[in-house]
């Protein structure tokens, strides 16, 4: 997998992704607390590994060439 988000775009995600898993948290439960926590996480793994498969279909590269 190579990266194709860049550090704006994974800061971003970061906090989205915490947002969303808090927001999960302090739901009233249910469905909506359970897709909440799958797209923080989802939102999480993107920004740790910098890698985003929908951008990859999508042939979007948020990473500065060097």
């Amino acid at each position: 997998m190579t990266k194709n988000e860049g550090t704006l775009d994974r800061v971003l995600r970061a906090f989205l992704g915490l947002a969303l898993l808090a927001a999960g948290y302090f739901s009233a439960g249910g469905v909506i607390a359970i897709v909440l926590y799958v797209l923080g996480a989802i939102s999480l793994i993107t920004s740790i590994t910098g890698f985003c498969g929908l951008y990859k279909l999508l042939g979007i590269n948020t990473l500065k060439k060097k």
